[in-house]
Formats: structure tokens, C-alpha cells, sequence
């Protein structure tokens, strides 16, 4: 069954998040990084999140992508409960690995391996073929327009084109969740939406639901759902869904 076609096969959200918790250390020491955070994402959904600096968004996006243990709280994906007081029988580096792509405001490309082997990777790393993992490389190369570089060394690459190779990696796996720490921070203004278009399209392909964590003013009024994370607990409001053109 297509990832489509699973998606609608459930009404499960893809990411549930109740009463999330972090804390650092202990005793008068203590920092409550998060207190209390509620947070869900659709299938094929991309919501925006932002806040200050130190508002606990780096430390909600590693607790969802089972790099950081929370300390208390439920985190669902796609109706399955991973994390309810500790992670639910399962093992955190698989869950990153099957289940989780990630973006992050520098592209990580491996210099030493071209543009195909850089997405290849993910799918070699879960033990697939290489000829199956170059083939899905090539697929995903030529859906984010990048197809012509994929022979190319990443150092040939501008800054866009290595963000959407990036993109293409974290894709690589087919996972229902993706998330992106500042994707379009480096890029201008037209490099930058062009960025969160493919991310809109790529959801809708693969019903991906995608957080793009971000303090970028010219993507802001594209998402259609933001949630304010302050002092370590999240807001949510409606936004301007405006128009990428």
C-alpha cells in the first residue's frame, strides 16, 4: 500500500504531542525547557513553528525526533504511542532512522560521496539494495528538479540545490514525519519559498507531515497553521496560508 493510501486509510494524526515535558538537571539547577507542550500535525500537513530564542523549540523538535529523552508526556505517531513516560518498547535510533527525516539549516551533505550517494545513504544505512537505494535516489532527484546534478560533487552545488538534495535525503526512507530546523535560513527571499513550496508539494505527495521550525520573515505567512512556542509552552493560531506566487 502507498504511503497515500495509508494515510487515508487511518484518521490518526501524525504527530500527537499532550503535556510534553523537558527538564535539564536537577534541584535548584533545574531548567524547565518545556511545560507542558500539546502540538498535533496531520498527515500531508506543514505547520510552522516559531518563537524567541531559548523558548524551547530546538529542545521540542529533538524530543520529537527521539534525540532527546523528554521527561514526561505522550508523543503518538500515526496513532502509535512511542513515548508515554519513557520511549514504549522500541528503540530510539530505529525510530529516527524508519519513521523520521530530518532538514536542518545547513544541508550536512558528505562531501567525499555525489549528489545520488548523498540521498542513497539513508536507504543503504536501512539495508537496502544498492541499485534498489540509488534508483529511489533518482526518483527523488528528479521530483525536487535536481536530477541534472546527480553525478555531482556537492562542493559543485549552489546553496538551494544543496538544500533540496537535503531534502531529497530526508525523504529518502518514505517517513510520515519530517522534520526541518531553519531549512531556508542561508537562502534569499526566492530560493527560500522556493524551498517551502517543494516542502508543500512533497506533503501532499507523500502525505508527509512536516514541522518547519523557523525565525525566517519571508516563509512565515505561508503556513496556513503556526504554533508559538514561549516559555517553553505552545500556542497555536491560524495563519495566512498565503499564496507562494
Amino acid at each position: 500500500m502507498s504511503v497515500a493510501l495509508q494515510a487515508q486509510a487511518t484518521s490518526a494524526p501524525a504527530i500527537e504531542v499532550a503535556d510534553l515535558r523537558k527538564r535539564y538537571g536537577t534541584g535548584d539547577t533545574a531548567v524547565d525547557a518545556l511545560k507542558g507542550v500539546d502540538l498535533t500535525v496531520q498527515p500531508g500537513e506543514v505547520i510552522g513553528l516559531i518563537g524567541p530564542s531559548g523558548s524551547g523549540k530546538s529542545t521540542l523538535l529533538k524530543c520529537l525526533g527521539a534525540v532527546t529523552e523528554p521527561s514526561a508526556g505522550r508523543i503518538a505517531l500515526s496513532g502509535e504511542t512511542v513515548y508515554d513516560g519513557g520511549w514504549q518498547n522500541l528503540d530510539p535510533r530505529a525510530l529516527r532512522r524508519d519513521r523520521i527525516g530530518f532538514v536542518f539549516q545547513a544541508p550536512y551533505l558528505i562531501p567525499f560521496l555525489d549528489v545520488t550517494d548523498n540521498v542513497a545513504l539513508p536507504l543503504l544505512l536501512a539495508g537496502r539494495s544498492r541499485r534498489e537505494a540509488r534508483r529511489r535516489a533518482r526518483e527523488l532527484l528528479a521530483a525536487l528538479d535536481v536530477a541534472h546534478r546527480a553525478q555531482a560533487a556537492v562542493a559543485q552545488l549552489s546553496g538551494g540545490e544543496q538544500q533540496r538534495v537535503a531534502i531529497a535525503r530526508a525523504l529518502a526512507n518514505q517517513p510520515p514525519i519530517i522534520l526541518a530546523d531553519e531549512p531556508t535560513a542561508p537562502l534569499d527571499s526566492e530560493r527560500a519559498l522556493a524551498v517551502v513550496r517543494i516542502l508543500n508539494r512533497m506533503a501532499q505527495q507523500y502525505q508527509t507531515a512536516i514541522i518547519v521550525v523557523t525565525h525566517d520573515e519571508k516563509i512565515i505567512p505561508t503556513f496556513k497553521r503556526l504554533y508559538h512556542i514561549r516559555d517553553g509552552r505552545t500556542y497555536e493560531e491560524a495563519g495566512e496560508g498565503r499564496d507562494f506566487d
